[in-house]
């Protein structure tokens, strides 16, 4: 197990890169103020063909809704995006946004209700996080896709821009070196009550994919004329 307690800020341009490579479950709690740079927190291997987890929140003019944007690569594919906004101000308090990763499928959290579950579809042919990974946090100008498609820029007048961690923790048990000690049934987070959602935790599911989400890639037919194959997949 890894547990890193604390990250007080880091400001735009800069990265948190934890040391540790992991798999399974991490949280973290984060407001940024109304602005205007990306704030990325994301699991991620290294190299041409990684494995990465990302949530994204997506920048906007002051008093417009922050865009939260979750993504999966695995072995270096991604394009997988949906956006939600959020049923809260992201800026105006700490909230908990958390991964569970097993070999069955991967849900994104926020204050553990699930917005996002990708299943494990290998039998199909699709592509599933397998490789250890790093916690990387950071900041950057993304104003070219940000927000309203890049029409909306940076506004440096609100610099610096600072992201706040607290409450930050990481469950593993296994490093790059051994990754399949991580699918041991001894872990509470590969054993059977963690392979689906329970049926609460699908009810919380559904309500914020029909109250909140505002772009699935799996929606979109002129990015995708034929749906990928994961997307077929009930959760």
């Amino acid at each position: 197990m890894a547990t890193v307690k604390d990250i007080n800020h880091f400001e735009v341009g800069t990265m948190y890169n934890s040391q540790a490579e992991l798999m399974t479950l991490s949280n973290f709690q984060l407001p940024n103020k109304p602005g205007k740079a990306p704030t990325i927190r994301e699991l991620t291997s290294h190299g041409d063909r990684h494995d990465e987890l990302d949530f994204e929140f997506l920048g906007n003019k002051e008093g417009k809704p922050i865009a939260l944007q979750t993504n999966v690569f695995a072995n270096g594919v991604g394009n997988r995006e949906q956006r939600l906004f959020l049923w809260f101000d992201p800026t105006a308090d700490f909230h908990t946004y958390s991964f569970l990763w097993n070999p069955h499928q991967i849900v994104f959290y926020v204050d553990n209700i699930p917005i996002r579950v990708f299943k494990n579809c290998e039998n199909i042919g699709v592509e599933y996080p397998s490789q250890a990974m790093q916690i990387e946090a950071s900041l950057w100008d993304g104003d070219s896709w940000a927000t309203d498609g890049g029409q909306t820029k940076t506004n440096w007048s609100y610099a610096p821009f600072k992201a706040h961690f607290q409450g930050f923790d990481i469950t593993a048990a296994c490093s790059n070196s051994n990754t399949q000690q991580c699918h041991s049934s001894q872990y509470w987070w590969n054993s059977q009550k963690y392979w689906k959602l329970d049926s609460n935790q699908q009810r919380q599911y559904e309500n914020v994919r029909r109250n909140y989400m505002n772009y699935d890639y799996c929606s979109d037919r002129p990015r995708y004329p034929t749906p990928p194959k994961e997307c077929l997949y009930d959760a």
